[in-house]
């Protein structure tokens, strides 16, 4: 009698799941397909906004419980950084929307009201939350007045990336408080309310597609438990802190995408000249900016990692990487055009969309001069710059 050997079991290895940069590179080609049209027509990348959508991205930060990836902040950093390679603007667009989930998730793993609920939001229903904070930071645009169960807020926005596609405004409006003083309210303001209005005035030299236009406030309401925050005029205070620890990384992680995205283009122009020792040295030049911008960052990232707490240090840490990533940036971008030459001059070219993009880095505070000064005060012992 004839006995045979069965073979074994075949055993199925899934694959992990895809990392969210990885999940941008994929719809990357897509997303690039549309950004110069929507540079020169300085239009929302709203075919990005649909891959993202459609590919989880625009949910990665909220937890896994509540339906997201549980992003951490250098998740989110590199999903933006990669975004960037395709389109500056749909990268730094929807790093406003991330850094605010991102903050809300924050705010949920301390137990705080209203973050639940955001977060939901968010993965179940799709909502894109808009920030102000880069135009109001330390001093905001705008004031709260008490009311009865809450404030009446008036004020006009700057910088409001994605306004006219948002659902919800985190933003920040000035309250004289008659027995604590000047302070800061930390507030959100659905985009939909009565008195809210979006501008239709973002006409600008880079980061077209962003459609940051202006919002305008008009005595809205917002009740008691929709303050986030009820903070210190005109200093960085630790709730500042800890926002500015989530929000620039991930901020700065789209800039030094654009950068690499202008390297990548110039190394393929070079190639045609690359006996010359001029051409070699402005390629080494822009890789060693590069390199050390993302050493910075990466530096920055260590300090605040995955569940930041309020610290000047850390926060300092924050500032001069943004700070080291808009110069290496800058620098980056200008060295690109002249390797890359005449073609790279002309409108529609990667280089010459990134040379224009990059440059908005320097208006996200801290400025690179700020910043030095910043760091100058804390080291010799000085209080922190009124920013």
């Amino acid at each position: 009698m004839t006995t045979t050997t069965a073979p074994p079991p075949t055993v199925h290895h899934s694959e992990p799941p895809a990392t969210p940069a990885e999940r941008a590179a994929a719809i990357g080609p897509a997303i690039a397909e549309h950004a110069a049209r929507h540079d020169a027509e300085g239009t929302f990348v709203t075919e990005a906004y649909d891959a993202l959508r459609d590919a989880g991205l625009l949910k990665a930060g909220v937890p896994v419980e509540l339906g997201g990836d549980g992003a951490t902040v250098a998740e989110l950093t590199a999903l933006q950084r990669e975004l960037a390679h395709h389109c500056g603007s749909t990268a730094l667009a929807s790093s406003m929307h991330q850094h605010v989930v991102a903050f809300t998730a924050w705010r949920y793993r301390r137990g705080l009201p209203g973050a639940e609920a955001t977060l939901r939001r968010v993965a179940d229903e799709g909502i894109l939350l808009v920030s102000t904070g880069g135009g109001d930071y330390t001093h905001p645009r705008g004031e709260a007045v008490k009311v009865d169960g809450g404030y009446r807020v008036s004020g006009h926005k700057r910088f409001a990336s994605q306004s006219g596609n948002g659902t919800v405004m985190a933003t920040m409006f000035v309250h004289d408080d008659p027995e604590q003083g000047r302070r800061v309210l930390n507030l959100a303001v659905p985009i939909g309310a009565e008195g809210v209005t979006v501008a239709a005035n973002w006409n600008t030299l880079g980061m077209r597609g962003t459609a940051s236009n202006d919002i305008v406030v008009d005595d809205v309401f917002v009740p008691d438990e929709r303050v986030l925050a009820n903070r210190p005029y005109g200093v960085v205070d630790p709730p500042l802190q800890v926002i500015s620890e989530i929000a620039f990384p991930i901020i700065t992680g789209a800039y030094l995408g654009v950068a690499e995205a202008a390297y990548g283009a110039a190394l393929a122009a070079a190639a045609a000249k690359a006996e010359s020792p001029l051409v070699q040295r402005q390629i080494g030049r822009m890789e060693h900016r590069l390199r050390v911008a993302s050493w910075a960052l990466d530096g920055a990232l260590a300090a605040v990692g995955d569940d930041p707490t309020p610290a000047h240090d850390t926060y300092l840490a924050v500032m001069m990487a943004k700070a080291e990533v808009a110069e290496a940036g800058i620098e980056v971008c200008d060295l690109a055009m002249d390797v890359a030459g005449g073609p790279a001059f002309f409108k529609g070219s990667v280089i010459e969309r990134a040379y224009r993009d990059i440059r908005a880095i320097k208006f996200h505070p801290l400025t690179p001069d700020a910043t030095l000064v910043e760091t100058g005060r804390h080291a010799l012992g000085l209080d922190g710059l009124l920013a």
